[in-house]
Order: C-alpha cells, then sequence, then structure tokens
C-alpha cells in the first residue's frame, strides 16, 4: 500500500492582479515503499502466516530462511535473539503476531471498523494459541501417536469447542469479518486447513468452516503461493 507525501509548487511572482493569477493545486507523490525481510526457520510454523499476508497484498520481501540447526550459530546475528523477525529497512520488529498485524495492515487487510478490527484480532490470536498448543503435544511425536492425541485428546478439549464456535459465528458469511476477505480469514485458512492433516473429516460437521478454508485455498495469491511451496513438516 502506498503512502503519500503533499508537494506544493509555487509560481514565480507576476505582474499582474491577484485573480489573474493561476491556482496551483497540490500533487500528491507516492513515497517509496519499505525494504522488508522475514527472518525465520525453513519452516512454516509462526511465519507462515505473515508470508501469506505478503503473497495476498503481492508485497515484495526478501524471505530468509535457515535450517533449526544452524540456529545456535545464527540467533546472535538476529535483533533480539528470536524468531521471526521483520527487519523494515533494517528496523527489527518482533514477535509473530505484531509482524501479521503490520504486514495485515500494510496489505489491507484488516477492518476499518474497530469493533470488527477487535474481532479479527481476537480470532487471530486463538487460532495462534491452538497452533501452538497442537504443535507442543503432537512435535516429537510419530505419525500413529500424532492422530492418537489429536483425536482423543485435542480434538474434544481444545479444537471442538474453537470449530463450534467459529461455525456459529459465520452463519452462512462468505468472510469473517466486514464482508471482505481479512487477516483472520487467512489464519483460519493457514491453521484450520493445516489440521486436517491430522483428521481428513475433522470439518465434515462444520461446512460455513470448510467452505470458508477453500475459498481461503481459491485465493489467486495464496494458491500460487502454496503451489510453490516444498512440503515441510509443520
Amino acid at each position: 500500500m502506498l503512502a503519500f507525501k503533499a508537494t506544493t509548487s509555487f509560481p514565480p511572482l507576476l505582474l499582474a492582479a491577484p485573480d489573474t493569477i493561476q491556482q496551483h493545486q497540490t500533487r500528491l507523490l507516492p513515497a517509496a515503499m519499505p525494504e522488508y525481510k522475514l527472518i525465520y526457520f525453513n519452516a512454516r510454523g509462526r511465519a507462515e502466516l505473515v508470508r501469506w499476508i505478503f503473497a495476498y497484498g503481492d508485497i515484495p520481501y526478501t524471505d530468509e530462511r535457515f535450517e533449526m540447526e544452524d540456529w545456535p550459530e545464527k540467533k546472535p546475528s538476529v535483533p533480539g535473539g528470536r524468531v521471526p523477525v521483520l527487519l523494515v529497512d533494517d528496523k527489527p520488529l518482533l514477535q509473530s503476531l505484531a509482524i501479521a498485524r503490520y504486514a495485515a495492515r500494510q496489505a489491507s487487510l484488516i477492518p476499518e471498523d474497530s469493533l470488527e478490527a477487535a474481532r479479527c484480532d481476537a480470532l487471530v490470536d486463538t487460532t495462534a494459541e491452538i497452533m501452538g498448543e497442537v504443535y507442543s503435544n503432537v512435535f516429537k511425536l510419530d505419525k500413529e501417536k500424532m492422530a492418537e492425541v489429536f483425536k482423543d485428546d485435542l480434538t474434544p478439549k481444545l479444537i471442538t469447542p474453537f470449530l463450534t464456535s467459529l461455525e456459529a459465528d459465520l452463519e452462512d458469511q462468505e468472510w469473517f469479518a466486514s464482508g471482505q476477505v481479512t487477516w483472520a480469514d487467512l489464519a483460519i485458512g493457514l491453521v484450520v486447513g493445516g489440521l486436517k492433516q491430522f483428521d481428513a473429516d475433522l470439518l465434515s460437521q462444520y461446512p460455513g468452516v470448510e467452505a470458508l478454508v477453500s475459498r481461503v485455498m481459491a485465493l489467486p495469491n495464496i494458491k500460487e503461493w502454496n503451489d510453490k511451496q516444498p512440503e515441510l513438516n509443520f
């Protein structure tokens, strides 16, 4: 999204009556877009929502990735010593949701209405909590044990209440808030879509959520991004 600055042109002195002097209009010139560099592991994790937002907004950035085993060597050179970090013209921005919210604003993915924006914030926070809880429980398990823990423990305690509430919130709407795509929709597509790897039938009782996930995945820039990404564990 372009920012603008105003510049004013002043006419030369003229030997004429004031009413003969042509009025000069203020012109708006585009300011340069910041340079972005996103630093994170070679994984989806806590950076993928930011990548999706940049992809949706067609915002250029450097996607700097490194392997987990290289983190001890990499850490001293990373601002704040933690990832993800977004460099905005070399100024570091930390915390994954703060980064995603900033990126969403640049991509015009945050509603203008304060209440709708807050609803999106709440939903994105919830999806982040769910993602963290799921992966902290299954990350080091083998595939068979993952499915068991997800089905018998996480689904009844965590996933079902969330999906039930989300289904009610959607109320047959095309998008979660403001009648247009927001970063909350991208978060739903990313996190809920990702949970289907543990249970292919997860959304069978939630047609509204399933339809929303499908719409997000079909967004041209999101589809293009996902089509070219390598298979990652998480």
